[in-house]
């Protein structure tokens, strides 16, 4: 996969509000399905897709541990993703900059 095809997967995967939610759990340690799947009003089968999706995107990866696939984050393409958004730091930071200056000039100006 290309970089700019682990970029696209990285987003798509990240798309969803329960992928992102699996890897919140997951950047706490490693978990089963059964685990994942524990906080959701969804079915077994819809976890497991949403593990494929990101396994897929290269953000999961996943084991052998007896008859258990534990599934672990890989944090490597949520670097290639924090690398290309940081590349629009500088536009945030300007945009901070001058609201800062327009609360800070709002604060000088006397009440009437």
């Amino acid at each position: 996969m290309t970089g700019d095809e682990q970029l696209d997967a990285a987003f798509s995967a990240l798309a969803h509000p329960t992928r992102r939610a699996i890897l919140a759990r997951l950047a706490k340690g490693t978990a089963t399905v059964n685990e994942l799947a524990e906080p959701f009003d969804a079915t077994l089968p819809a976890i497991s897709k949403h593990i494929r999706v990101l396994e897929a995107a290269g953000l999961v990866l996943r084991g052998k541990d007896a008859q258990f696939r534990p599934c672990a984050l890989d944090t490597k393409p949520l670097e290639a993703v924090a690398s290309w958004t940081d590349q629009y730091r500088f536009i945030w930071e300007a945009r901070f900059d001058a609201m800062d200056r327009i609360l800070n000039g709002l604060k000088e100006t006397p009440d009437e």
